[in-house]
């Protein structure tokens, strides 16, 4: 019996080791089949990735994009084939364009819009055979069993980053006090179409704080319901220009504002009318098609961003602001300014595209607002127009004598050498002085420009970039006459301007028996003629830039701009032309006023007679011309010098900033 016991323990040891190696080997076997079927997967995985990969690379090399050609997808399509990549029912291949951001965490992320090509996006799907384990999975699982099982992979290429350039145009005001600011108030509120009331300290909040442009953007999308990252949407997109100023009030909230700057923004949402019509932000702010969402990437002075907003709602509307004359310490004086073409203070892009045509789509371009200015004066009411009167009392009276004597010559040839003694009609000429008294000026101020032209880039650390600009500053043109209000402000045709008479030289018919008798009923004004002062002139224009002997006035043979700051840094800032007195070019103008001569309303020799009578006309011009020069000069001295300077286009107060960014060198390279 204890011999049969020894034995029986080992023999059914035996057996259990020998079960636990088969099922050992049965299960490495099976790890085995795993581990190769797992492999053959990632192989495929590894060879899609690989497809998509170059697909991408290829795309962007070769510069494709997703407008009409669909070029980057032939690209992607043409390096797929290459590499064993067919596209049939089980593959696919699909090529996306966009631009790329990088979030707060530092993670790039792909935006997908056509009309960008910074970045392009390959996926590639390609359907193969399961695994076993997903196989064996399957037979356990309800339904139909699939045995196939697609794989996918994604590759987002880009070009290195381009050189970026931008310019922004902006006044040189800094500062607002107390005497300055209820004009601000009375214009931008007329301008607004409503009332505004911002202390000088909500003004000066306004013109010390900054405001980054890629951050409002991206609010301004959340808030219109924009697709995020679209740009080129965004800034085609309607917009109320109260949605416009609350979302500038919401960035500069979330990074601290001050209570005075916010308070003025709120001012500026409540006067702002129901007249104003839906805005476009891309009016004043140009963004090159395809430039990268880093571009945008800069910080804006938001006093010029309130102030590009409401001229471009100035120029949409049929609102012209009308500004208080005795904000400007004048009397007798109506002034209305409008707003005819809206500013582009800032523009961002590829100075690459743009020196190929500075002034084209790809140009980056700024200007200030184009803005006309009627200015019209009660004459009545000015001290210094007794003296003026009284010297055209002197002309009319030395000139009487001979158009009556001139008259009744004429007048004997063409009825009778008695007409007056029997009964018959004569004339005689009755002149006014000043039979109007208002007289208008018409500034327009074609404003200041300014557009890249050139840049360099160092290929090595031991040169400094730069950025060469053209600038242009110009008052388009001073109307001095008489001007319709109603057409004056219109954007498609220029204001008319007809002399101011100064002298009616008007004719009573009378019938008179041996000197007795009586003239009229009715006076015929102008009817022997007239004296009258025009002006229409251009002035004030000046450039700068480098191409001296053809377009330029300015010789430099160093670019304007050496080493400017980065896109994303303060600007570096110059004048935009060099100075020239603009005040006494307008002075010159009004000094040079010429007299004119007017026909008499019928036609015969009189008209000759009258216009020969210019000699007694240049007699008394040089006492007249000093009286309507004091008379308007100091109209102009404080419009140019308080009213353009507070609407930002006063001509020798524009800067010009600038930024370059210089960008990589190399190929392109996979981002995501």
């Amino acid at each position: 019996m204890s011999s049969l016991k020894r034995f029986t323990g080992p023999r059914r040891q035996r057996g259990a080791i020998g079960l636990m190696a088969a099922v050992t080997l049965g299960l490495a076997l099976l790890l085995m089949l795993v581990v190769v079927d797992s492999g053959r997967l990632y192989m495929e995985q590894r060879k899609l990735q690989r497809v998509a990969d170059n697909a991408a690379l290829e795309a962007v090399s070769r510069g494709g994009n997703c407008q009409a050609g669909l070029s980057a997808a032939t690209y992607a399509g043409q390096s797929a084939t290459r590499n064993g990549f067919t596209v049939d029912a089980g593959s696919t291949l699909t090529t996306a364009c966009g631009s790329l951001t990088t979030e707060a965490n530092s993670l790039r992320t792909f935006n997908a819009d056509p009309t960008q090509s910074a970045a392009v996006r390959v996926v590639a799907t390609h359907t193969v055979p399961i695994s076993v384990a997903s196989g064996i999975g399957a037979l356990f699982t309800p339904g139909p069993i699939n045995l196939n099982t697609q794989l996918s992979a994604t590759a987002v290429a880009a070009a290195p980053t381009p050189p970026r350039a931008q310019l922004s145009i902006r006044s040189t005001l800094v500062t607002v006090n107390s005497a300055n600011s209820p004009l601000l108030n009375a214009l931008v509120g007329n301008m607004l179409g409503g009332s505004l009331n911002i202390s000088a300290v909500g003004w000066n909040g306004l013109l010390n704080s900054d405001i980054n442009l890629l951050r409002y953007l991206d609010q301004l999308a959340i808030d219109l319901g924009v697709a995020a990252g679209n740009y080129s949407e965004l800034l085609n997109t309607q917009a109320s220009l109260t949605r416009l100023i609350q979302t500038a009030a919401t960035v500069v909230q979330a990074n601290g504002a001050t209570a005075d700057v916010l308070a003025a923004l709120g001012a500026l949402q409540v006067a702002v009318s129901s007249q104003i019509p839906q805005l476009k932000l891309g009016d004043i702010l140009k963004l090159q098609s395809g430039a990268a969402s880093t571009a945008l990437d800069a910080n804006l002075q938001l006093f010029q961003l309130m102030q590009a907003m409401i001229q471009l709602a100035n120029s949409k509307s049929a609102v012209a602001a009308v500004v208080p004359a005795n904000l400007l310490g004048l009397a007798n004086v109506t002034i209305k300014v409008k707003v005819i073409e809206p500013p582009q203070f800032s523009a961002v892009g590829d100075p690459r595209l743009a020196i190929l045509e500075p002034k084209g789509a790809n140009g980056i371009y700024v200007q200030t607002a184009q803005v006309r200015t009627l200015v019209s004066v009660n004459l009545s009411g000015l001290s210094g127009i007794t003296g003026m009167t009284n010297a055209l009392l002197g002309l009319v009276s030395s000139l009487t004598p001979t158009l009556n004597s001139v008259l009744s010559l004429d007048l004997a040839a063409t009825i009778n050498s008695v007409g007056c003694l029997l009964g018959a009609g004569c004339q005689q000429v009755d002149p006014e002085v000043l039979p109007t008294a208002r007289i208008d000026i018409n500034l327009e101020l074609g404003g200041a420009k300014a557009y890249v032209t050139n840049y360099s880039c160092p290929t090595d650390n031991a040169g400094s970039k730069s950025l060469t600009v053209h600038s242009e500053s110009s008052l388009a043109d001073i109307k001095i006459g008489q001007i319709d209000p109603s057409t004056v402000f219109s954007s498609s045709t220029e204001p008319v301007v007809t002399p101011v008479p100064i002298v009616d030289l008007g004719i009573w018919t009378c019938h008179k028996i041996l000197g007795i008798g009586s003239c009229g009923p009715a006076r015929t004004a102008f009817a022997a003629g007239g004296i009258g002062l025009k002006v229409d002139s251009a002035l004030g224009r000046s450039q700068t830039g480098p191409n001296v002997g053809r377009d330029l006035l300015y010789a430099s043979s160093t670019p304007p701009f050496p080493t400017p700051p980065n896109v994303n840094q303060a600007p570096s800032y110059q004048n935009a032309a060099p100075t020239n007195n603009l005040v006494n070019s307008l002075s010159g103008a009004i000094a040079g006023i010429s007299l004119e001569v007017y026909q008499p309303v019928n036609a015969n020799l009189l008209g000759s007679l009258v216009a020969g009578a210019g000699g007694l006309i240049n007699g008394v011009t040089s006492l007249i011309m000093p009286l309507i020069s004091n008379l308007l000069s100091p109209l102009l001295d404080p419009l140019l010098n308080s009213l353009l300077a507070t609407l930002g286009i006063n001509l020798m107060d524009v800067e010009v900033g600038a930024n370059l960014t210089c960008g990589q060198t190399g190929r392109a390279y996979l981002v995501i």
